[in-house]
């Protein structure tokens, strides 16, 4: 491939077809070449449509497809800026149901996939002093019922990206990570519906969101914003940090939200 770029920093965003990732690849476009990377065509066109964001069909839980999507993004653009380690999935299942197949989709997705591309990446990053935000999720530090897996992996991904950016901080390279709660995605409005747990969405959402301080879940867009913070200089001097966009969620103790009713009135 010809390399072209006009100056933009690079960043290349997993998941990007949908959600968190689609957001932030929109929020980025404007002063960076965006390269956005999933499973599903349409859907990257749909979100490439936007402009300034470059379509790369991708499933990172092939190690060589996932090496192969690096050499090929810096191979176009000559350089790689920044990456943001977005994909991911969840199967609920109670852990002693976890079948294993489901419980090796998740790890491959969520933490080896990520393990792969920035081990990869690393050397371009680090040519560049760039930066690794990786979007974990309050899962992967509190938990609950069906999400064995899924926090497991999600927790590691957070400390996978610390160890990032332990080792590499000396030498200019950043890694954070992103921790959204309750986010308004087309994998949240899903979770939502089978959980049947009201007659429609705005019910669900307002239902698991009862006891989180903001009362309302996120936004994709909310969440892009801490993306792009953490990508920029403006973050120039956080690293390995924990970021949650989550309504407050984390702070909340669960032992105390019987009394919200009563302060509340």
């Amino acid at each position: 491939m010809n390399k072209q770029n006009d100056g933009k920093p690079v960043v290349l965003i997993t998941g990007g077809g949908t959600g968190i990732g689609a957001a932030a690849a929109r929020r980025l476009a404007a002063d960076h070449e965006v390269v956005i990377c999933g499973r599903r065509r349409e859907a990257l066109d749909k979100v490439a449509a936007y402009g300034g964001i470059h379509p790369f069909v991708a499933d990172i839980s092939d190690p060589e497809t996932a090496r192969g999507l690096i050499a090929d993004v810096v191979a176009r653009f000559g350089r790689l800026d920044g990456l943001v380690l977005n994909a991911g999935i969840l199967i609920n299942a109670n852990f002693g149901e976890i079948a294993l197949e489901d419980w090796n989709q998740q790890i491959a997705i969520n933490l080896t996939g990520p393990f792969v591309l920035a081990q990869a990446a690393l050397p371009h990053l680090l040519a560049r002093k760039g930066a690794i935000v990786s979007i974990s999720s309050v899962g992967g530090m509190q938990t609950g019922p069906g999400l064995g897996a899924y926090s497991a992996s999600k927790a590691g991904l957070t400390l996978m990206t610390q160890v990032i950016a332990y080792e590499y901080a000396r030498h200019g390279l950043r890694a954070n990570i992103v921790a959204p709660g309750w986010i308004r995605t087309e994998m949240g409005d899903e979770e939502m519906e089978t959980m049947q747990i009201a007659d429609d969405l705005e019910g669900a959402y307002a239902k698991v969101s009862e006891f989180v301080p903001q009362r309302r879940a996120g936004t994709s867009d909310e969440a892009a914003e801490a993306i792009a913070w953490l990508l920029s200089p403006a973050a120039s001097f956080v690293n390995g940090a924990v970021l949650a966009v989550d309504g407050g969620s984390l702070i909340a103790n669960v032992g105390m939200t019987f009394f919200d009713k009563i302060v509340e009135g």
